[in-house]
């Protein structure tokens, strides 16, 4: 695909990905301003509505127009004076606004003498920042920190980054750059602590080079927490380009716009910290934390991220108390995080988890491509393209994008119904012996998640290994179940799957117990006994 860009003065604008280069350097433009110059320059010349340009930074959104005024007299700022020593953005009394100097349109492609994608990408893992306060309730406030150059970065294109569970997962080991870099398939490692007191804190960054096991860059800012928002985006600009500046170069580093309201921050970070811990208080309380972000602050794009992620959880693990509550805030809130932030993969992921919860499968696919083709090492983008088209039944297209987000995600210890999802495509590809090997990955991390030990016993007795499928069965039956499996839309859309599975479950149960036990895979109205996958 060709990307364009419209140079003028010593700028250009890529407009793929929203990037302002000046002099061949990225310039911090935000999501807003960047939308509101794709619309002048698109328009070569000619005036442009007030309402064109506010549906474009506001799409869905009603905002006084007195919000247009600040982006524009801010995008002038940045732009400083044009050749002539005027705007390049000219005021059109009560109408609108046009850009007052033509462009010049230049392709990046085969024949475009643009830069070449890289053959290869750099990949780098974000570790949990340490809290040097000794305060734990402040603990969240270190995670957000990590959290936010993890998305932060994830907006760089050909940037690999490690996801956010594979480096949470080492928050406990050894902090030893070389090790962590052959756990997590990582070139770099960046770490830092945080130190809070009162309203001022200070934020100290080290990035090491882990082949090389050298330092690349260190740093430490002395703030006030409501300078975090600048100082975080300066960070991941910092990292990126210490690592490959080329990259920076070509591409530059789109960051999360951020409002600047201090006390909405502070909620989504303690909601994060409360929703990563997976139990059903902790959700609860989690949403609570995104609700009151989101009405404190209804442009922050984060809250409503989350605010959607959370209420597909509950929906997920069978903690719902209000399921179709809980379905239409989770819709809602992924579409405002959309039309707040529509460059940020976690937004279209959010509408993608969502809505494959919400019986709406097709939705999800064009939501976890979009979120895919943001960021192409977007691990939650392709692990919910294989769970969406696993729902509707495509078992073969699903087993790619789950291995390739496991691969790229492979120490998350919420990776369990990730993993499950991939046996259970591999299964109904024919390659049982695939899903089988999955399986045993997938135990080692998580050795109590009874799902896993029920579909290894499903594939064991496909294969007719009686006994092995015997110990499965009955070691699936012993730990407490705190959650359910994840896997309802599976089941409910592939009900001939779903009572092949539970046959086999049951045969296993049987000849472990000669009883029947309650199973994950309810039994079906249908009495197909043919074989558990088509070959």
């Amino acid at each position: 695909m060709n990307t364009q860009r419209l140079a003028f003065g010593p700028f250009e604008f890529i407009t793929e990905n929203g990037c302002l280069l000046r002099d061949n350097r990225p310039v911090a433009i935000g999501a807003r301003g960047a939308s509101l110059l794709a619309v002048l320059l698109a328009a070569d010349g000619r005036v442009v509505a007030k309402s064109a340009l506010m549906d474009a930074a506001w799409p869905g959104l009603a905002v006084e127009e007195s919000n247009l005024s600040v982006q524009i007299a801010a995008l002038r700022k940045l732009l400083g004076p044009a050749s002539d020593g005027g705007d390049w953005i000219v005021t059109v009394s009560r109408v609108g606004y046009r850009f007052g100097v033509s462009t010049e349109r230049r392709s990046d492609g085969p024949d475009g003498g643009g830069h070449a994608e890289a053959r290869s990408s750099p990949a780098i893992a974000v570790l949990p920042f340490e809290n040097l306060g000794g305060d734990a309730e402040k603990q969240y406030l270190a995670d957000g920190i990590a959290d936010d150059l993890i998305m932060a970065l994830a907006r760089f294109r050909w940037f690999r980054v490690a996801a956010r569970g594979a480096s949470f997962a080492l928050r406990n080991g050894p902090r030893d750059p070389k090790s962590i870099a052959q756990q997590l398939g990582v070139d770099f490692v960046a770490d830092g602590t945080i130190r809070r007191t009162g309203d001022r804190m200070r934020i100290s960054v080290h990035l090491a080079d882990a082949i090389k096991e050298a330092t690349v860059w260190s740093e430490h800012y002395d703030l006030q927490v409501a300078e975090v928002f600048a100082v975080q985006d300066a960070i991941a600009e910092r990292i990126a380009a210490a690592i490959e500046p080329e990259l920076l170069l070509r591409h530059g580093l789109q960051v999360a716009p951020h409002t600047g309201n201090v006390t909405a921050w502070d909620l989504v970070r303690q909601g994060t910290f409360n929703f990563h811990k997976v139990t059903q208080p902790t959700h609860l309380l989690a949403r609570r934390f995104f609700r009151e972000a989101a009405e404190l602050d209804p442009l922050l794009p984060e809250a409503q991220i989350w605010r959607a992620r959370v209420n597909a959880g509950l929906i997920a693990y069978g903690w719902s108390e209000n399921p179709d509550a809980d379905e239409r805030e989770g819709l809602d809130a992924a579409l405002r995080a959309i039309y707040l932030d529509a460059r940020n993969p976690y937004a279209h992921y959010a509408l993608a988890i969502v809505s494959n919860y919400t019986g709406r499968v097709d939705q999800a696919m064009l939501a976890a491509e979009r979120s895919i083709e943001l960021g192409p090492s977007f691990a939650l983008g392709y692990l919910v393209l294989g769970m969406a088209r696993l729902f509707a039944g495509d078992a073969v297209g699903a087993c790619k994008p789950l291995a390739r987000g496991l691969e790229l995600n492979p120490h998350d210890p919420q990776n369990a119904v990730w993993f499950s999802l991939l046996m259970l495509a591999l299964f109904f590809s024919g390659d049982v012996e695939g899903a089988l090997d999955t399986g045993r990955v997938a135990l080692k991390a998580r050795p109590d998640w009874p799902a896993l030990l029920r579909i290894q016993a499903c594939c064991q007795m496909a294969l007719g290994h009686t006994q092995d499928a015997r110990r499965l069965a009955a070691a699936a039956s012993d730990p407490l179940e705190t959650a359910g499996d994840a896997l309802g839309p599976f089941r409910a859309r592939n009900k001939d799957w779903a009572t092949c599975l539970d046959r086999l479950l049951r045969e296993a149960e049987h000849q472990s117990t000669g009883s029947e036990h309650n199973v994950i895979f309810p039994e079906s109205e249908a009495k197909d006994r043919s074989p558990p996958f088509h070959g």
